[in-house]
């Protein structure tokens, strides 16, 4: 879901949000008027008082959106299952700058799941941004690790930043290309 907007809302009640790209946690007060400026893979950025916000998928309905399903996992599922699942939460994250998730930007090097002995898993994945002082990195890196944690079984996210080798446009897949204007 992506949408380039400008959306009135209206904030029904207090809602967590997060400052772009500062990452700055804050709490808007029911009553605040903003627009909607973009809607990738769960989540809102708003514009409001001279600020750009992210509203994370649960609180949608602060702003009158429904948040997205619950992830569900088949009984017995393996760790091949949980793996297809977690790159397709990697694909619902998004810089809210940028409308192309960190997959198609090139920007997810490794994601592994492993299975714990109590039988719940942990992931580990391996990232990096299109440009070392990116001011979105801690937000970027908290959106995988609270998105992968949706996925029933996964007890543990690790999400390791790390900048070798460093990014290029080249591992840009061509839809990111293309939607960036770099074809």
């Amino acid at each position: 879901m992506y949408s380039r907007s400008s959306e009135p809302v209206r904030f029904e009640r207090d809602c967590p949000a997060v400052r772009v790209p500062s990452g700055e946690a804050v709490t808007l007060p029911a009553g605040t008027v903003g627009y909607i400026t973009q809607s990738l893979g769960g989540s809102w950025t708003v514009f409001v008082e001279g600020n750009l916000v992210r509203i994370a998928g649960q609180d949608g309905d602060a702003i009158g959106k429904t948040p997205p399903p619950p992830i569900t996992l088949p009984a017995g599922a393996s760790d091949e299952d949980v793996e297809r699942l977690v790159w397709q939460q990697l694909r619902t994250c998004f810089d809210p700058e940028i409308p192309v998730n960190i997959v198609e930007l090139g920007l997810v090097y490794a994601a592994e799941v492993r299975t714990r002995e109590d039988g719940q898993r942990e992931v580990a994945v391996r990232m990096t941004l299109t440009a070392p002082g990116c001011g979105m990195g801690e937000i970027l890196v908290d959106d995988v690790r609270s998105k992968l944690r949706l996925i029933p079984t996964v007890a543990e996210a690790d999400v390791e930043l790390v900048f070798d080798p460093p990014w290029h446009h080249g591992m840009m897949s061509e839809v990111a290309k293309l939607e960036t204007g770099m074809l």
